[in-house]
């Protein structure tokens, strides 16, 4: 994964990367919408999958998302099943995840409340 920091209007969105336990983790921040939706992208899909077939997205600091940010997450879905992975979402703040309910991303990524219990899953 790659860190992603959107320069053209600082803290609006960002995504740091790390490794909880040899998982991958993508952490947040900001509003996920059809302007950042290739830096989302990027920072999500940017590791082979084969590589990396197991994904945490945090997404505790997310304020908004769009459904350019569900695109990205089914996008990012598919490329880790083919790899026999998974992708799991964490710490969805309540208007993301009521988006998240509505379009029924829930019932194909599992959603958890916490970085930890993401893993622990």
């Amino acid at each position: 994964m790659t860190d992603i920091h959107k320069h053209q209007r600082p803290g609006r969105f960002s995504v740091r990367s790390g490794v909880v336990g040899g998982v991958p983790v993508a952490t947040v921040d900001g509003e996920i919408d059809h302007d950042v939706m290739g830096d989302f992208e990027r920072a999500l899909l940017s590791q082979d999958a084969a590589t990396l077939p197991r994904i945490v997205v945090d997404l505790s600091g997310v304020t908004f998302m769009d459904s350019s940010g569900i695109n990205v997450f089914i996008a990012a879905h598919r490329r880790v099943g083919e790899a026999q992975g998974w992708l799991r979402i964490a710490g969805a703040q309540d208007s993301v995840r009521s988006l998240m309910q509505m379009v029924g991303i829930d019932a194909l990524i599992d959603c958890h409340p916490s970085v930890e219990q993401a893993l622990k899953a």
